[in-house]
Parts: structure tokens; sequence; C-alpha cells
């Protein structure tokens, strides 16, 4: 299904005269503080190309992701399996009067909140990359029609695979595992040629306080797995994938100058020895202070993560490398409102049960409508007495500049 998908697509964008954009970008980090034998800086060439071609009521779509690392050309013991090629997206829709069909490859955004997003979980995240960066995610297959009402729309999606999720390896700063652990990425699924089906009701209300809401329900494979060792091979870990059901919403509603969020789900596992049933909430806000200097404007912002499970004698957030369990996010947004759409964020995490403590800061901004320059600072104390993600990380302090070519 998915080759034939794929096949059908290429083949008509191929004949068809279509619209090309994208972008070529140098990324460079240095890690200041980092475990002694792992990568000082890494150095890696981005390549994104967009291909659009809508006719009538038609719209083929496809995202090709390229990149090259630079200790990938070095001796193989220095390499770090970040040099790849991916299909992020391959898919056709066609529009109705009131309603959508599309087929193919596809990434979804879900969420509403600043710092991470925990309903965002249609697409597994890319584990060759920087852990920090939300957009590096992998397309699934699936099929989606959505009716669309007056101020709100329904969809049915049948999603049709789950990707196994790649990992850099050895001696990159972001591989979690210690140097004599392999990763096996063949991922293990409770029952094989399972779909998972989802429905998305989402809309706006026009009231004086107005809403943007988005409730799903899930019947499939969680976003959230787990590792385990290897049968017969404990030295070597692989991933794990089970089934829920799994109700999820994210809304934004408006009061003035301030914008309140909130992300929450409940994952009800059908059959599985080792995860519990679980709720991950966040809320948060954000108010923004106008003409705080000529047009610029500052946000205050607010987020408050809880993560909990619900059976004894299962995997825990620390087995589950959970990393916002009883945590608080305070940060700050600087807009210039310029022509350059500048602006800076940059906040603290504050991790209640484990006193580990996360800070960053981000600036961006674009030059000539084609130049995009990014700059970010993290830094990480981890816990000193449990071994969450962050310990297993290590005490961490990186800076990245990168520097893009939009066409």
């Amino acid at each position: 299904m998915k080759t034939l998908l794929l096949l059908v697509l290429s083949s008509l964008l191929l004949y068809a005269e279509f619209e090309t954009k994208g972008y070529v970008e140098l990324q460079s980090q240095g890690y200041i503080t980092k475990p002694d034998d792992k990568h000082k800086s890494n150095f890696t060439l981005k390549q994104n190309l967009e291909l659009t071609y809508e006719k009538d009521d038609l719209t083929l779509y496809a995202n090709l992701y390229a990149q090259q690392d630079y200790c990938d050309t070095l001796a193989t013991s220095k390499q770090n399996n970040r040099t790849f090629m991916r299909l992020d997206e391959a898919y056709l829709k066609y529009d109705f009067e009131d309603d959508a069909l599309q087929v193919g490859k596809s990434i979804k955004f879900w969420g509403a909140l600043e710092f991470i997003n925990i309903t965002d979980d249609f697409n597994p995240k890319d584990l060759r990359d920087d852990i920090f960066d939300k957009t590096q995610k992998l397309g699934v297959y699936n099929i989606s029609y959505t009716h669309f009402f007056q101020n709100s729309e329904l969809s049915i999606i049948v999603k049709l695979n789950e990707p196994d999720q790649k990992m850099a390896s050895y001696p990159y700063v972001y591989y979690i595992f210690p140097s004599y652990i392999s990763y096996d990425d063949d991922l293990k699924k409770e029952k094989h040629n399972r779909v998972s089906a989802y429905m998305l009701y989402s809309g706006s209300t026009d009231t004086t306080y107005p809403i943007d809401f988005a409730f799903i329900y899930e019947n499939g494979y969680d976003s959230q797995r787990y590792f385990s060792p290897v049968v017969n091979n404990p030295l070597s870990y692989e991933q794990n994938s089970y089934l829920v059901h799994k109700f999820t919403t994210y809304d934004t509603m408006v009061v003035g100058e301030t914008l309140i969020k909130l992300e929450a789900l409940y994952a009800k596992v059908m059959d599985d020895e080792k995860i519990s049933d679980y709720s991950h909430i966040a809320l948060g806000f954000e108010h923004t202070i106008q003409n705080i200097y000529k047009t610029h404007s500052l946000g205050l912002i607010g987020e408050y993560y809880n993560y909990k499970t619900y059976e004894k004698n299962k995997y825990t957030d620390l087995q589950l490398f959970e990393t916002m369990q009883n945590d608080l996010f305070t940060g700050l947004r600087y807009a210039f409102n310029d022509t350059n759409s500048a602006s800076i964020v940059g906040g603290v995490v504050k991790d209640f049960d484990y006193n580990e403590e996360l800070y960053y800061f981000k600036y961006e901004s674009r030059f000539l409508d084609t130049l995009k320059v990014g700059l970010d600072y993290y830094y990480i104390e981890p816990s000193k007495t449990k071994k969450t993600a962050f310990a297993m990380l290590g005490r961490h302090q990186r800076v990245s500049l990168s520097i893009s070519y939009h066409f």
C-alpha cells in the first residue's frame, strides 16, 4: 500500500508543472560542557526541497530532507551516523465543496504551548538530530477525510505505519546510552499490520473570549515508546510500542492581551505488562505587553507540566525518560516586529521532583527575505540523585549557530 501510494505520487509529480521552494542551511554546534569522550562540536549541512502542484481542487505535495554531518567524513571511530536523506512528506489531496481527502505520507503539528507540546504525538521524532528541535519529525503514511462546518471541522485519520526511530551513534552528544550499549532501531510492535485510527474535532468560537479547541480520540499505537534489552543480547536495546485508547485536547483562549493555553491527554493501555495507564497535563499562559519600545512587544510566559502513572510495579517516568513530569517553565518572548521578523525567546525549566534545571534562549532573524540566522544557547543541570534522561546525558552546555538560504 505505502509503495503504491509513493509510486502514484512520484509519477504525477514527474509530469506536472510544480512550484519549488526550500532551503540550504549550515549549522554549527559547540558543546562547552559535556562528557569527555563525546564530540566537542558538530558541523551539519542541511537541505530541504518542497514540490507543490495545484490544479483546480487537486494538490500534490512532496517534501525531501537531507543532511551531512562533518564527523561522518572522519575515521570510523568518530562517525556518529547523522548523515541521511529522508522523504518527509508525499501526498495527494483533493478538496470537495465541504470536504477534503488526503492520501500519502505527511507530518502534522498538534499543540499550543511554547516549551514543549505534549499532544504533538502523531509523528515520531527523529533521534538522529538535535533533541531540542521540534521540527525534526518522521512522516507517516495515512489516509484522512475531513468535513468542514462553519467554525469547525471533523477529521477521520487512519495511520498506516509506525516508523522506526533511528538514533545517532556514540560519540554524538545526544546519544542517550553509554558507549558499551548499542541501539537496535527495529521497532517491536504489539501486533503487526495493525493501523491506528484517529477522530479529530477542532474549531474556534466567536465569543467575547475567543477559544480555539481540538479534541482527539485515538485507537492504536501510542506515541510513548519504551526501551528494553534485546532478547539474548543485554548490551543492545530496542524500542517497543503498544496499543492504547487515548483522549487528547489542546486549546487556547484569548483574554485581552493574555493567551491561556491547555494541553492534556489520558492514555488507557489496552494490554501491556510494563506500561501503566497515564495522564499528562500542561497549563500555561502568555501575556503580551505591546509597544514596550517603539513597535517592540514583550511576552511573559508561564507553563506547568504534570505527568502521572496509575499502576504500580510498571514503568515509571524515570524508566520512560519523561522529562516534564512535575516541571515549571517561565520565560520571555521579545519580538522586534520589524521587517526582519527578529525575535528572542528564552526561559528556565525547573524540575520539582529531581532538582533539575534547564536554561535556554533562542534568537532568530531574516535578512533580504532569503537569509535566516538562528542562535541558541542551552544549559542543563541534571539530577545528582536520580537516573533521569538529563542525568544520562550529563551536565550539558551548548551554543548553536545556523545560517540558511531560502529559495
